[in-house]
């Protein structure tokens, strides 16, 4: 089935009675030629890289729940390509390039919005670092404009500018950045992987690996052993716990991340606006509701939740930036399990155990770099090569002095 303006007229005049299932509900089989573990944005886009760009066959993808239950469904749905080093922004461009046509390569609707984003510029050092990113992202093939106090006042005129403390000089805009549906982009995903015969299995729960001689053959299952020839494991938050029944310690810490949405309003954000004396960051849905975020919780979790004292941290945050959001009342707050690495980026690689694999360590960058993830771990799986983008993604970078700090705060994960 194909989506389209006619068939959803079609369906409209004989009661909706003909859509079908997205994807199938199939069980699994004794065993795969590849088998990915973690049913959330980056696995589900590795299933369909694989099967689409890279033709393999025999696929599939274990999820211990349902489909999209992690952080695919639980993030501020920016996407963006506005990093600085050479190790991060390649990458980050090539994940945005995806963005603007996936909607027309999986035939769905995702909602993918280029409204822009805005990092906004409180003094002259930040300025001047602010040019750097600007001209990296320029070199890298992204767009970068650097605007003054009154080109921001005029998009965003309800910003505290006059605000002593935190004074608004000017920003750096990235006008192809924006926001996009979370959960759309799981089913789209998932729709394409499953035309292109993946099995996606849900409530199948990874309980073990099966290695012989250094090799992965396969993994334990609460549903039963599953072989196969290669094992891709994208579980983000639940990598190190994952990745231990492979007798694996990673570099990666895992902390709670909340966000928040107020209740709807009238047209107001023109499209997403970071604070940058502070960690803070909003947008505003379809619906009208202000979606915003802030810092990781403090402590190692692995639980879904946060707490109280980083909810006034973030409204804090929204309250010196623009006070008016003191007048909204607060909706909902929700909270996903971030996988930070010591250095703030991302782990795509080979492990030393032949044939598993690993993505992981995504910080607070993962939606963003769902796209570009997805083709990259599908780029390794397929061909035993990182791709071109993600060279410097690798898991031994830390042990051999190649670290990617791109906020310059060393290996403190929390601080990234």
């Amino acid at each position: 089935m194909r989506f389209s303006g006619f068939r959803v007229f079609k369906e409209a005049l004989s009661g909706h009675k003909g859509w079908a299932p997205l994807w199938r509900n199939p069980d699994p089989q004794p065993e795969y030629d590849y088998v990915i573990v973690g049913g959330g944005g980056h696995g589900l886009a590795t299933a369909y890289y694989l099967a689409t760009t890279f033709r393999k066959s025999r696929i599939a993808l274990l999820e211990r729940g349902w489909l999209g239950q992690g952080n695919i469904g639980r993030n501020t749905t920016i996407i963006r390509s506005n990093y600085l080093l050479p190790g991060n922004e390649p990458f980050y461009e090539f994940s945005m390039k995806l963005w603007e046509g996936m909607e027309q390569a999986f035939n769905f609707n995702a909602m993918v919005s280029q409204r822009g984003i805005l990092n906004l510029i409180h003094t002259d050092g930040q300025r001047d670092a602010y040019r750097r990113r600007g001209n990296a992202m320029l070199l890298a093939g992204a767009d970068a404009e650097l605007l003054d106090v009154a080109q921001v006042r005029e998009m965003a005129p309800f910003l505290n500018f006059d605000n002593a403390r935190f004074p608004i000089k000017g920003g750096l805009m990235q006008r192809r950045a924006g926001t996009a549906r979370h959960d759309g982009v799981a089913w789209g995903y998932a729709r394409g992987a499953d035309l292109a015969g993946v099995d996606l299995i849900q409530n199948c729960e990874v309980t073990g690996f099966r290695i012989e001689e250094g090799r992965v053959r396969g993994v334990e299952t609460s549903r039963g052993s599953i072989g196969a020839q290669k094992v891709g494991v994208a579980v983000a938050g639940n990598s190190s716990r994952v990745m231990a029944l492979a007798g694996m310690r990673l570099p990666i810490e895992s902390h709670a991340l909340q966000a928040f949405v107020s209740e709807g309003l009238k047209p107001t954000i023109p499209g997403v606006i970071t604070f940058g004396a502070g960690h803070f960051y909003v947008s505003q849905s379809d619906k009208g509701g202000l979606v915003f975020g802030g810092d990781i919780e403090g402590y190692n979790s692995y639980a879904q939740r946060g707490n109280l004292p980083t909810v006034e941290d973030v409204a804090e945050g929204g309250m010196a930036l623009m006070p008016m959001i003191g007048r909204a009342r607060l909706l909902r707050s929700w909270g996903g399990l971030m996988d930070m690495s010591m250095d703030g980026s991302p782990i795509i690689d080979k492990t030393p155990i032949e044939g598993l694999m690993l993505n992981a360590g995504w910080c607070y960058g993962g939606f963003k770099a769902t796209p570009a993830s997805g083709y990259c771990f599908a780029h390794l799986l397929a061909t035993d090569t990182p791709h071109p983008t993600a060279r410097a993604l690798r898991l031994d970078r830390f042990a051999r002095g190649y670290v990617i700090d791109e906020k310059g705060v060393g290996a403190t994960p929390n601080l990234h």
